[in-house]
């Protein structure tokens, strides 16, 4: 089999991954627009399983790592009077309360990378909780092209109050110093936006290449934002000139940052997607930021 290698692969793929993503295109015609790709040994089947997520062999701080404290709780969902299931990690013989971080998952649930980010929060220091906002229709299935249809299915102001109800266990927790900050990415950078607008009390809020809240929220907005985005994200990156306007309009303390050559979900380092240099500078910044913020 013709070993496919990034460098190889035009943008357009990238693109097209995007729109699979995030349901623009459903299989059938990711596949068949793909095909217009799969030139000089490549095959259709080969760059879907290349564009695919590796969870495998790509998480960096494992489940066990004796560093942390890491498990499965359960908390109140607001809606519906169920339970919403989340990761909390915190650092192993951690002497004093920490300040909490709320990591909120892509369209798809809580798979095996944003369950890695919520531990490696932990190991910079911080209490968080990784929340499944699938939890109510079964949880995280496994694999992300059906845990996207099952998110589809949910509505998503339900799902901001579920994250929101995360971000009040963390505030109201023993090992919590009551200084909460929320990091999302891709439709989680969308809540960690809406998160700002709807909790004055949010200490810091991190979205990663997310969608702007609506313009009129923003003199809502009271936390400061560290804002990432990429800049070969188009369809994201089309709101952000307004939103920054808005920001500056109403005296809003934040910091942007554009990523040169990179795509959305560059922080996601189980697809190819995965930019290392940005996602490093990125996540260092998120958590001297929360540091900063939190302490």
């Amino acid at each position: 089999m013709h070993e496919i290698k990034k460098e190889d692969i035009k943008q357009e793929v990238f693109d097209l991954y995007d729109d699979y993503a995030h349901n623009r295109l459903d299989r059938r015609e990711f596949a068949q627009k793909l095909s217009a790709y799969a030139v000089g040994g490549i095959t259709v089947a080969s760059l879907m399983s290349f564009l695919s997520p590796d969870y495998k062999s790509k998480i960096q701080v494992q489940p066990d790592d004796p560093r942390l404290k890491s498990e499965y709780i359960t908390y109140q969902s607001p809606k519906g009077g169920g339970t919403i299931k989340a990761l909390l990690s915190r650092p192993a013989g951690a002497t004093k309360p920490l300040g909490g971080v709320v990591v909120v998952h892509e369209n798809r649930g809580l798979n095996p990378y944003i369950e890695d980010v919520g531990r490696r929060a932990a190991l910079a220091g911080f209490i968080s909780i990784a929340p499944d906002a699938l939890t109510p229709l079964g949880g995280y299935p496994g694999n992300d092209d059906e845990g996207r249809t099952m998110q589809s299915k949910r509505n998503r102001d339900e799902m901001l109050e579920d994250f929101i109800a995360a971000y009040d266990y963390l505030k109201s927790s023993k090992d919590c110093n009551g200084k909460v900050g929320v990091v999302g990415f891709c439709f989680g950078g969308a809540i960690s936006n809406l998160m700002a607008v709807r909790l004055p009390g949010l200490a810091a809020s991190v979205p990663f290449y997310g969608g702007q809240p609506a313009l009129d929220d923003v003199p809502k907005i009271k936390a400061p934002l560290l804002l990432h985005y990429a800049e070969l994200d188009t369809r994201v990156n089309e709101g952000w000139p307004a939103y920054e306007a808005a920001l500056k309009k109403h005296n809003k303390e934040y910091t942007a940052h554009m990523y040169a050559g990179a795509n959305h979900g560059f922080h996601n380092d189980t697809t190819p997607r995965f930019d290392k240099a940005a996602a490093e500078l990125a996540w260092k910044r998120t958590t001297d930021f929360f540091t900063e913020k939190l302490s």
